[in-house]
């Protein structure tokens, strides 16, 4: 069974001359797979014994510790068809010198890619002679401790005549000592120093920044060793030096990217310093690259918004090194740059006038660039203020509608434009007028944000003029007689009339009672203003007070001064009309707009001074029954102190005869009052009062 190996090694062709002598044996570490090219003999030839007996030819030694017993097989496989290898196995725990004669040995002819020999679980024999076809010999039966030789030779001779490599692998139940697969010993895996190259198959890189560059090559030891205790590094221009530890590198030296390095890894047990187990060593190749990194310079454009002066520049978009994982640092100076002050902290926003940055660049290998970043503005956009001049509107006169599209504030095409209410506004972007053809405002200021194809804007103020509504100061309500007509002037001044009749003249004839407008030009601005034709309030006669032959009028309502008439064509401006006969008459009244006068029929009763209630059918009493069609007629009767002694209705015939609670009453004066309303549409409240003189016999 066929071990695999927890880390590699790389044991390439290479001419190796210490290794191939028994005292100087390689350790094997491990059941690892080992490629080698063994080319001539060390410095003693070797005393070989068993199917060997001609000597060494193109030979190397290794030696073997068992960890775990078991059964051991390998295979060993040529790499070229000329070659044609011989070995022998000596122990266990035999000494150089001392070995003996070899417990398999196997020097038959096996020549050609592919023709492998070996240990194996399936072959009897323990050795092979030379001329003999038998490749493979009986496997070794290994106990725990146990140290063995193998000796490798690729005999040149009549039917070999090539030196090439031989790839060698272990197989069987056993394991053969290691540090390097002992938990215990290495808690942790090694990390190889470097990136992967290209080709998996190359030695790994580590980057250089300058090329030739010193290099301290113990600065990757802490790495590699990844906190493993007791293991000591070496490294070695060639790969034999690193399987051995011969010729390490010690001081910091020039070093070459064309050429390949190795480290060697060995553990160094504290406890035991002939540990067979200290000559393992585990190799590794390695090699310099170059990564020297040079900065692109940027020309980057902004935007002068509004002509400030600056712009803001993301100077992280500028593509100064295509490799994301570089860092980045920004400068105002390339002498800050140099002496890392003045870092600029914000470059997604950085604030700038036209001019230059410089970007430091340092790459994940550490190696450092420059690069300048121009700053540029874009062309500039130009705006110049305007004025908007629009009517006022009419239920709100402070204010009028804008067409701010209008506003001539830019000159040049492909420009987009939006509208704001303030500058504050127009800057940030905010509260945007999202209708500018109809856009309600006072007496003040727009703004116009006109920006162009690259997203730079400049902003233009326009002055909001209100035209005043013009209106007519000659133009008032009328107040007329409702039968009346007049006329409606609107005065010069203006563009142009429109009535509400139709006329398109400054004024308008025969107007009645009613409610008019007319619109008013003015430029290009129209007002519509509403002038009312009132009819005149007509006045009412509250009441009339008629006391014996005097009549008067009180009136209310209506536009004083009044004039008064009792024939509709003699006027008196007095309310009160003196000596009227008894019987019907008519009141007329009219107010100040002589307008078609109100009237009020009145009675003047017959008037009765004196009663002799002595029932002689003369003067025995009072009748006004004659008014009893009249609206709440009272009649009353009340004595010189003012007591009423009698109350007449209808229930009395609106009669008095002269007596109280059926009684005659004393002779003497009695004042009466008679009130009552016309049967006319306002009910006119009728007083009539006088005296009586009642002369009881009694």
């Amino acid at each position: 069974m066929k071990k695999s190996l927890l880390f590699f090694l790389l044991l390439l062709s290479q001419t190796f001359f210490s290794q191939a002598d028994c005292t100087s044996a390689l350790s094997v570490c491990g059941n690892s797979s080992i490629t080698y090219s063994p080319t001539g003999i060390g410095a003693v030839n070797e005393s070989l014994g068993g199917c060997l007996s001609t000597g060494e030819h193109n030979s190397i030694w290794y030696k073997i510790t068992i960890a775990t017993g078991g059964t051991l097989t390998f295979d060993l496989v040529p790499t070229d068809p000329g070659a044609d290898y011989d070995w022998a196995i000596y122990g266990p725990n035999v000494t150089c010198g001392s070995l003996g004669a070899p417990i398999r040995c196997n020097a038959a002819t096996v020549i050609g890619v592919g023709a492998s020999t070996g240990l194996n679980l399936t072959s009897t024999i323990t050795n092979a002679a030379g001329g003999s076809l038998t490749p493979y010999c009986k496997y070794l039966d290994v106990l725990p401790g146990q140290t063995y030789y193998l000796y490798i030779d690729n005999w040149v001779g009549a039917g070999s005549t090539t030196t090439a490599p031989f790839s060698l692998t272990w197989g069987g139940t056993a394991t053969l000592a290691s540090p390097f697969t002992d938990p215990a010993i290495q808690p942790h895996p090694f990390s190889p120093p470097g990136n992967p190259a290209a080709n998996p198959a190359d030695p790994r890189e580590i980057i250089v920044c300058n090329n030739p560059t010193i290099f301290d090559f113990n600065s990757l030891s802490t790495g590699i060793l990844n906190g493993n205790p007791n293991f000591v590094i070496s490294y070695h221009t060639s790969q034999n030096d690193a399987l051995s530890g011969a010729n390490p590198i010690l001081t910091p030296q020039t070093v070459s990217t064309t050429a390949t390095y190795y480290y060697s890894i060995h553990y160094q047990d504290p406890a035991n310093p002939n540990n067979p187990i200290n000559s393992c060593r585990q190799v590794g190749a390695f090699k310099f690259k170059q990564g020297t990194i040079t900065g692109t310079n940027v020309t980057m454009y902004g935007c002068n918004n509004n002509n400030a002066g600056t712009a803001t520049f993301d100077l992280t978009t500028a593509a100064v090194f295509a490799d994301p994982t570089a860092t980045k640092k920004y400068y105002p100076s390339l002498g800050d740059l140099n002496a890392g002050t003045n870092e600029i902290l914000t470059p997604t926003s950085y604030v700038s006038a036209e001019g230059a940055t410089y970007v430091k660049i340092t790459s994940q290998y550490g190696c450092v660039g420059t690069a300048v970043i121009t700053l540029n503005f874009h062309p500039v956009v130009t705006v110049t203020e305007a004025i908007l001049r629009s009517c006022s509107i009419e239920n709100n006169p402070s204010t009028a509608s804008f067409n701010l599209t209008t506003a001539l504030v830019n000159s040049q095409i492909g420009m987009t434009k939006k509208y704001y209410p303030s500058l504050a506004d127009a800057i940030n972007g905010t509260n945007e007028i999202l209708a500018p053809a109809n856009y309600i405002a006072p007496n003040g200021v727009a703004y116009i944000k006109v920006i162009n194809g690259n997203g730079c804007y400049a902003i233009a103020k326009v002055t909001l003029n209100v035209i005043p509504s013009v209106y007519s100061s000659v133009l008032k309500d009328k107040t007329i007689c409702i039968e009346d007509k007049t006329t409606l002037d609107a005065g010069p001044g203006f563009n142009g009339y429109q009535w509400s009749t139709g006329a398109t003249t400054q004024s308008i004839d025969n107007v009645g009672v009613g409610i008019y407008w007319v619109k008013l030009k003015t430029g290009d601005c129209v007002v519509t203003q509403t002038v009312k034709v009132n009819p005149s309030e007509q006045p009412v006669i509250s009441s009339i007070d008629i006391s014996t032959n005097t009549v008067t009028v009180n009136v209310i309502g209506g536009t004083a001064p009044y004039k008064y008439s009792m024939d509709n064509v003699n006027w008196q401006d007095s309310n009160v009309f003196n000596n009227v006969s008894r019987g019907d008459h008519i009141v007329y009244v009219k107010d100040a707009y002589d307008c078609e006068p109100i009237n009020v029929n009145i009675v003047v009763p017959n008037l009765t001074n004196v009663i002799t209630p002595n029932g002689d059918g003369v003067n025995d009493i009072i009748d006004y029954s004659a008014l009893g069609n009249k609206q709440n007629l009272v009649f009353d009767i009340f004595d010189r102190y003012g007591n009423k002694v009698f109350h007449v209705d209808k229930f009395r015939g609106y009669k008095w005869d002269g007596t109280m609670a059926g009684k005659k009453i004393p002779t003497g004066t009695y004042w009466y009052s008679i009130s009552w309303n016309e049967n006319d549409k306002k009910n006119t409240q009728i007083k009539y009062s006088g005296w009586v003189m009642v002369k009881n016999r009694d």
